[in-house]
């Protein structure tokens, strides 16, 4: 994967030279995690009182970090006869995607390569996991959203270019869009993910684009490209009405108007930012060390304001 995304970087570098000028945030290093024990966090949720549900991706496992910075391991996914080598773009086996509800169930994606273990899967408090819908294994589950009044979740496939949904409860996945503004052109496609104001919002981080798709009678409307030149795009959250996006090989993390306008919030600290959440003024972000292997971490930034 290493190699992958070094070529990557190298691609996709360019592709923020149109950026507007930046208005950044104010930064900490708020936990350190351990590279050598595979904690390479790809996703995030956030409970009420600030801790950080996170998936680490090589470890295959799903992590508590309290507001502190203590590390609880939560679950740890079997690994797949063959190490998950059959995983589409990656070659190896893979927690991706997280969200928590209310009543703190989490649920979250494990991509295996093995029609047996790939899919959605649900963890209660003080239980084991469950697989709640499979996904296909031929694919790459990658983000994960929830649209809460319908209960329904959105799942990114990367490698299948391709959104599903899921109902909350469980039960069969279904394609709800193939659009070719999904599709991979040389690594992964469809990524981050979030539901918001009756429409889905993902990334594409081939395409390097912002996508906004409304939700109309519960299918997918025409695809709206919201912002372009996003070079190595990741996770995305809202912060007021900007869009805040994670910039994977490129190290940074941007803020995207309603306009489309790209500006820089931050790039101190941050080693390959894989995902970001938004309470307030405060921004989470977590950095998975994908191509430095140096320091994957946790960062708290103060936004600045509109």
């Amino acid at each position: 994967m290493r190699t992958r995304l070094l070529a990557l970087a190298i691609v996709t570098g360019l592709g923020l030279a149109t950026a507007a000028p930046s208005n950044a945030a104010t930064s900490r290093i708020a936990v350190h995690f351990d590279v050598k024990k595979g904690q390479q966090p790809e996703n995030l949720a956030l409970a009420p009182d600030g801790t950080a549900y996170v998936t680490f991706a090589t470890a295959r496992q799903v992590a508590a970090v309290s507001p502190s910075g203590v590390i609880k391991v939560l679950a740890t996914l079997p690994a797949p006869a063959d190490d998950g080598a059959d995983v589409p773009a990656l070659g190896f086996a893979l927690t991706t995607g997280i969200v928590r509800t209310a009543d703190g169930t989490l649920y979250f994606l494990y991509a295996s390569g093995d029609p047996a273990t790939t899919g959605l899967y649900r963890l209660n408090p003080g239980r084991e996991p469950r697989r709640i819908a499979a996904l296909p294994a031929n694919g790459l589950p990658n983000g994960l959203a929830l649209d809460v009044p319908a209960k329904t979740f959105y799942v990114t496939d990367s490698a299948l270019g391709t959104i599903s949904t899921v109902p909350l409860k469980g039960g069969p996945a279904r394609t709800w869009s193939s659009a070719r503004e999904l599709a991979a052109t040389g690594f992964l496609g469809a990524n981050g993910i979030k539901v918001r104001h009756g429409a889905v919002w993902a990334t594409n981080l081939d395409q390097g684009t912002l996508l906004r798709i409304p939700i109309t009678h519960g299918r997918p409307g025409p695809v709206e490209v919201r912002a372009t030149g996003l070079a190595g795009i990741d996770d995305i959250a809202f912060a007021g009405r900007r869009v805040v996006a994670t910039l994977n090989a490129p190290n940074k993390v941007v803020g995207i108007d309603a306009k489309g306008r790209v500006a820089t919030l931050l790039t101190d600290g941050l080693q390959n930012p894989t995902s970001v959440a938004v309470r307030g003024r405060t921004l989470y972000v977590l950095s998975a060390a994908y191509l430095t292997a140096t320091d994957p971490n946790l960062i708290h930034a103060t936004l600045p304001r509109d």
